[in-house]
């Protein structure tokens, strides 16, 4: 499939413009990679750049370049774009910065990015504030220093990388991990042309096999969505490092949910809606990205491990704990074999200390090994740091290297070699292990996190492809809502609205003094509970009064909460909870409806136990979202405790989802905090409601 970007990515001319440091180091490093098509400087005064011939003008070119280097100021900069566009160019690199990079109070570089989009029109411009792109499959550089990487030698395929920071770009290219690279490229201030539509462009190059994002902010949601679906076709996997983990969670206003469900939230739920996995280091990045370069997605999560040492069997195993990723106990069959291989003397078990004793000896460490990963682990891990080569010698640890080789060969498995320290495995090593077929991973945690990630990956591409988010935003509002108007209505009618929706609220009803409080409790049965309306956050306020059993307690109540809100609201007491869950909804601007579920009650901000949704999700997703709880097992029966009807909780939450992208043009929060689930076949249902309505709208 052709895109708007081959041109440029894939170029058979590349132009410069500029003079001093930045573009004359373009040309510098075509001729270093050894690029084979047209290097076409242009300089108004300049007869040569870096012992090129130069043009004096792009009218003087041979012909329209595919790919272009601008180097000169942001004002120059528009000039230059809209002369390549009218010449037919493929598309330009543009360094210069002091557009919307400089933030929304300078109003000169809101006008400049403004014009810059105009003068491009259809012609792909990626910047501006960029450092540029890589192209090491066919050595072509539109990139304005130097960097660390090689070019892909004939046949060879690499990872590709797309950045927002043109200095982690650099500090990329300098890794010695033994990752190939095909591509690595900058995305600057996106004004044209966003990071999803980059990415399209790198994974149809079949000389990508795997792509890696360090996203600062997505583009499009629906961008996005493309790409990830196009990976799946193409089978190329995608790992992400979105950050801002750190930032303020949503400023908020009146609700819970505001208070837990920040961005960032939105952003993990989104990437793992897609498919991709998030890791939090550079390091990680790399050894995720190198893992599925290598082998790809993982089918499960089900690992080995092997090391001559029993310290290094226990950091593994402890290494283990808390992720999603497991080292099973062996089969006996299993067990046997690889007991027979290693003799009675060494204590058999996954992790596996293999013991020193056969150290260097390469037929006895094949049949251990061979034994071992015939186990149908998703993966196979070998613990070895190799040492330094500059004072010792690591003569005996290739008989090592050269047991296990053969012993994944034998039986069909997936392998990889750990160092335990990143030093430990020097980069001439690493690629000579990926000749073998064997995925090098420096560092521990490191490793974890790459297989998590892989297999992460592999079940999403067993699992159906997600609806869009996109259809949870453009849905016509309900008339429930349309009849209230902009604000936070009060709790009967918030509570009104999703019962005409059908969701699962007691019976209750607004009341207008302590007698007709009375007979409104009477007729509803005791016992039941009182609220004042008007204000938020009842619990923190003394404005609810819960269990009241008889008249006179209903009438004591009603005298003192009509001093605190706007009325009063009486309502049947839900009995038999057995926990209190929090079902929220915020609108966030690039998502639409974000979804957060979790423990419920007056501590949810201190227990921040919740999981995040983006809408519509399916039962199923909501299920294993609850199950993914701190307060699960609560819900299961904890210690022989009465089990929760957990399929109401779900049916109660999926129509709070329905109601809120049913109303997603005016919904601005929805919080209902507790969802109250009571024993198995006994229902949820609602306790409290919040809403917050915006206008009539969203543009």
């Amino acid at each position: 499939m052709t895109t708007r970007l081959d041109r440029l990515l894939r170029p058979k001319s590349v132009a410069v413009i500029g003079g001093g440091f930045f573009a004359p180091n373009v040309v510098k490093q075509c001729l270093k990679m050894d690029f084979t098509g047209g290097i076409w400087p242009v300089h108004p005064t300049k007869d040569e750049v870096a012992g090129v011939k130069a043009y004096r003008s792009l009218a003087e070119l041979p012909e329209a370049p595919d790919a272009t280097f601008i180097g000169v100021n942001r004002n120059l900069t528009i000039d230059v774009v809209r002369e390549l566009r009218e010449r037919g160019a493929g598309g330009a690199i543009c360094f210069a910065a002091g557009f919307k990079e400089t933030g929304s109070y300078d109003a000169e570089g809101e006008r400049l990015q403004a014009a810059l989009i105009e003068a491009a029109g259809d012609m792909p411009v990626i910047g501006p504030n960029c450092y540029g792109l890589i192209n090491y499959a066919d050595g072509a550089l539109l990139w304005p220093d130097q960097h660390g990487g090689r070019r892909l030698k004939e046949g060879e395929r690499g990872a590709a990388i797309i950045t927002q920071s043109s200095n982690i770009a650099c500090n990329l290219t300098m890794q010695t991990r033994g990752l190939p690279l095909a591509y690595l490229m900058t995305a600057g201030n996106q004004a044209q042309t966003g990071l999803s539509e980059m990415a399209l462009g790198l994974i149809e190059d079949p000389r990508v096999t795997s792509l890696g994002l360090h996203i600062e902010g997505f583009d499009s949601a629906a961008g996005f969505e493309r790409l990830a679906a196009r990976a799946r076709e193409l089978k190329k996997p995608i790992v992400a490092m979105k950050v801002g983990r750190s930032e303020q969670a949503r400023a908020a206003t009146v609700s819970h949910t505001a208070s837990l469900a920040g961005s960032d939230a939105a952003s993990d739920a989104f990437l793992r809606r897609l498919g991709i996995p998030r890791v939090d280091t550079i390091p990680s990045f790399l050894e995720t990205l190198k893992l599925l370069h290598a082998i790809g997605p993982l089918p499960g999560a089900t690992l080995s491990s092997m090391s001559c040492s029993g310290g290094e069997a226990s950091v593994m195993a402890d290494t283990a704990e808390g992720r999603p990723v497991r080292f099973p106990a062996l089969a006996p069959e299993h067990r046997a074999r690889v007991q027979e291989a290693l003799g009675p003397l060494v204590a058999v078990a996954n992790p596996l200390d293999y013991n020193t004793y056969i150290w260097a000896k390469e037929e006895a460490l094949t049949a251990a090994f061979t034994a071992m990963t015939s186990g149908g682990f998703d993966l196979n891990m070998l613990v070895l740091d190799f040492p330094r080569t500059d004072r010792c010698s690591d003569a005996d640890w290739w008989p090592t290297v050269n047991a296990y080789e053969k012993a994944l060969k034998a039986n069909g498995a997936r392998g990889a070699i750990v160092a335990s320290m990143g030093e430990n495995l020097p980069e001439g090593h690493a690629e000579e292990l990926l000749r073998r077929g064997i995925v090098p991973i420096l560092g521990i945690a490191e490793a974890f996190d790459a297989a998590a990630a892989a297999a992460f990956v592999g079940q999403a591409w067993r699992s159906a492809a997600p609806s869009s988010v996109a259809a949870a935003s453009g849905t016509p509002a309900s008339a429930a809502v349309l009849a209230m108007g902009e604000g936070t209505p009060d709790e009967a009618e918030a509570k009104q609205a999703l019962r005409e929706h059908g969701l699962p609220v007691p019976d209750g009803r607004r009341v207008r003094d302590a007698e007709d409080a009375v007979e409104v409790a009477t007729a509803l049965d005791f016992p039941v509970a009182l609220k004042a309306l008007g204000i938020a956050h009842k619990s923190e306020h003394g404005a609810v009064r819960l269990n009241l059993r008889d008249a006179m307690a209903v009438k004591g109540a009603a005298t003192a909460l009509l001093q605190l809100g706007t009325g009063l609201y009486v309502e049947r007491m839900i009995e038999g909870g057995v926990a209190e869950l929090i079902v929220g909804v915020t609108r966030d601007p690039l998502f639409g409806p974000v979804m957060t579920v979790g423990s419920g009650g007056v501590l949810v901000e201190l227990l921040k136990d919740s999981a995040t949704l983006l809408l519509p999700s399916t039962a199923e997703e909501i299920e294993a979202a609850l199950r993914g709880l701190k307060l699960f097992p609560l819900l299961d029966g904890y210690r022989g405790r009465a089990k929760a009807d957990v399929a109401a909780a779900v049916r109660a939450i999926q129509g709070a989802a329905g109601f809120a992208v049913a109303n997603a043009a005016r919904l601005e929060e929805l919080d209902i905090n507790p969802l109250i689930v009571c024993a198995e076949g006994q229902g949820a249902f609602i306790a409290d409601a919040l809403m917050v309505l915006g206008g009539h709208g969203h543009e």
